[in-house]
């Protein structure tokens, strides 16, 4: 028996050979496509009003898009096959002959005549081993006519080297072509360039490869869509030659980058003419050049980590550049996109080490921008105002390193908020000392702004949160600033959550009850604490009598402020789905956002997140406290029984034991049990069925403190 080793070998090595390479995969699926219409049927996509065809992957199959243009389905024999008159499908291989018979049935019928002329008939007619890249007719028709002449003329050498440098001596199939490899050609071992991408497509020096691996009895034919030329340049003699790129060769000799571009390798320069540099304006430009470690980003973001050629581009794709961060290529019909624009002005220029496209806009990264300039693509075009009108412009476009913590438009909806003292001392709280990533912050961190303030650093599930303002997108980092938007203009922490409370004039009554229970230590002492503060207004709507009572109970009092304060910092940003908290009652408070306003066990709160230097302050108007007060005023039930579930009597999910007063309702109830009015009738059942979870305890405490009902 084999040993397992040699079994893993044997399986590692079948699904080696069963590996297919793209082009295969996509030439499998489209005769899986077919196989309706007989066999060796491929379905190919063709290109409404050309006749440039694609054989797909299933995703471009649904999309029915080749560069953003609608395409038509067609059915053909698949490569290798033909018809056979009155039978369905392409059952017949096709005769193997030599190379040049081969050219005439495969959709090359100018190579063979340009091969007959050339005297390369008897060679490829003879005996060997060759593999040959055949322009198409259409490929030969779209070649100049000052072209097409100079290769006929010179007693036909001149076509007979451009035929031989699209040869091979070798029979090399598609499964051969790897991507970034070169094949050396049969005119002066002049170099081929290969890309298999992973789309299926495959270029040589640039060119598709439209029909594949056509096999002959002295090697294989290839159809391509192009002839193509020998390439000697690389892409830094490429610059160097180029009236068109004279800026770009002073920027790349003074980043250094002349070895890089002339050195072995692959890649994508898109290369900014001296249009493109004449764009932007005259202070960004010499601001860049006059910084070279700017200058450098610049210029690596121009140049992608491998060649990319435009006829492989048929849907979008993200690559990344030299500089790391990534662009979107794409099309539109002809025409090379990049994020979106068509600004390619000449594509394809091949070199021996890559591709150059010619572009006539600069693409400025993110590294090379002030904070001003990331601005102007956010937005953040508001604070940008502010900050101008502040007169804080220059900490937002020097090198001075810091990160900016700018407000969405949408904070501003009522419009922009005076600017005086106070708002400048403000927004100069929304810049932070340093150079921050949001990916990099952690939970309590401590942030010093350019106002000599302190803030902190909120992670939750969802969301990441300075103090009260919650970062609305993907911070953008430039060259000494990183530019925050974030959803709100933040609040700065000022003082404790009773110092808060007191300089405010709505919660003097919630400040006496807090100093009545014995809470006011707590409150000013360093922790984490979010409040929901009931009003005056909250406390007026109960009974004065009932509020009496409850302000001189201290136990009671304090029982039901702590109700109200959870032991963590909660700011509304955090809250997206349903929040639960832990009061310090013990209790858990249900926080949740509807129609962008915050509820507390469902009911509303009619401001959020007031900051304070050891919690958070929301305050709830009529709402909260009136909840848990419920439990201990009893008219406040007989005022919500017949509603649908009541937040105020839904059972509690502990199941702790209430305070003993809570006890007296249940006595009551059962002296107004059988009490009617005209719309309802109170009764010991439906309190029942409200209280389900405590009640049996309820009822055996009861019995064993009163002898029963």
């Amino acid at each position: 028996m084999a040993s397992p080793s040699l079994l893993l070998l044997a399986l590692a090595l079948g699904l080696a050979v069963a590996a297919k390479s793209p082009y295969q995969q996509v030439l499998q699926h489209s005769r899986l496509r077919g196989r309706q219409h007989g066999p060796n049927v491929c379905a190919v996509q063709k290109l409404i009003g050309t006749n440039r065809k694609y054989f797909t992957n299933c995703k471009q199959w649904y999309q029915r898009k080749i560069c953003g243009k609608a395409t038509v389905i067609s059915y053909e024999c698949c490569p290798g096959y033909e018809k056979v008159p009155g039978e369905k499908g392409c059952p017949a291989a096709l005769p193997l002959s030599n190379i040049y018979e081969t050219l005439g049935v495969v959709g090359s019928a100018t190579t063979q005549l340009y091969s007959d002329r050339s005297n390369l008939r008897p060679e490829i007619e003879g005996p060997g081993s060759f593999t040959i890249f055949a322009p198409s007719n259409e490929a030969w028709a779209s070649l100049s006519a000052e072209t097409l002449d100079s290769l006929v003329s010179n007693v036909n050498i001149e076509l007979l080297n451009a035929l031989r440098y699209h040869m091979v001596d070798k029979r090399v199939l598609t499964d051969d072509l790897k991507h970034g490899t070169t094949l050396n050609s049969m005119y002066q071992d002049l170099p081929i360039q290969i890309h298999h991408y992973p789309n299926g497509i495959v270029t040589v020096n640039c060119a598709r490869l439209l029909k594949a691996d056509h096999h002959a009895t002295n090697g294989v034919v290839h159809v391509i869509d192009k002839v193509i030329a020998t390439t000697t340049n690389s892409i830094q003699q490429i610059i160097e030659t180029e009236d068109s790129l004279e800026t770009l060769r002073a920027a790349v000799a003074a980043s250094d980058l002349n070895s890089l571009l002339e050195s072995e390798g692959q890649y994508t320069l898109l290369a900014p003419t001296n249009e493109a540099f004449e764009k932007i304006p005259r202070e960004t430009l010499n601001r860049i050049l006059g910084d070279p470690e700017a200058l450098r980003d610049l210029l690596n973001h121009h140049i992608l980590k491998s060649a990319m050629c435009a006829e492989a581009i048929i849907a979008g794709l993200t690559m990344e550049t030299l500089e790391g961060t990534t662009l979107d290529v794409g099309c539109s019909g002809e025409e090379l996109t990049l994020n979106g624009k068509a600004i390619i002005a000449n594509k394809d220029v091949l070199a021996t080490n890559g591709v150059v496209h010619f572009v006539n806009e600069l693409l400025i990264p993110d590294s090379a921008k002030t904070l001003f300039e990331l601005a102007q693509e956010s937005e953040v075009s508001k604070s940008m105002d502010l900050f101008r009108q502040a007169g804080l412009s220059s900490h937002l476009t020097g090198s001075e390193q810091v990160t900016l913590l700018a407000p969405v438009n949408d904070a501003f909806k009522d419009g922009l908020p005076t600017v005086d003292s106070n708002m400048k001392n403000l927004l100069l709280n929304h810049i932070v000392k340093d150079q921050l990533s949001s990916k990099y912050l952690y939970h309590g961190q401590k942030l010093q702004t350019l106002g000599d303030r302190e803030l902190r650093v909120f992670v939750y599930r969802n969301n990441l949160c300075i103090e009260n303002a919650c970062i609305a997108a993907h911070d953008k980092r430039g060259r000494f600033g990183t530019l925050f938007s974030v959803d709100k203009m933040l609040t700065p922490p000022s003082g404790s959550v009773m110092d808060v409370l007191k300089a405010d004039h709505r919660f003097s009554t919630l400040v006496a009850a807090i100093q009545s229970a014995g809470l006011t230590e707590n409150l000013n002492r360093p922790g984490t604490f979010t409040v929901f503060a009931p009003t005056n207004e909250a406390f007026r709507a109960m009974p004065q009598g009932e509020l009496n009572k409850l302000m001189g109970n201290a136990k009671e009092l304090a029982n039901i402020l702590k109700f109200h304060i959870a032991d963590e910092i909660l700011v509304s940003g955090a809250v997206n789905a349903l929040v639960r908290l832990k009061s310090m009652q013990g209790d858990k408070l249900e926080i949740s956002m509807k129609n962008h306003v915050i509820h507390i066990n469902k009911e509303p709160v009619a401001e959020s997140d007031i900051m304070a230097t050891n919690g958070v302050t929301d305050s709830n108007c009529l709402s909260l406290l009136r909840r848990i007060t419920l439990f201990w005023d009893f008219q406040h039930i007989l005022q919500n029984i017949g509603r649908k579930q009541p937040v105020s009597l839904r059972p509690q999910e502990r199941g702790d034991e209430p305070a003993d007063p809570a006890l007296e309702i249940f006595k009551q109830a059962s002296a107004l049990s059988k009490v009617k009015d005209k719309k309802k009738i109170i009764s010991v059942e439906l309190l029942k069925l409200h209280f389900a979870p405590v009640y049996s305890r309820l009822l055996a405490r009861m019995k064993e403190n009163s002898g029963g009902f």
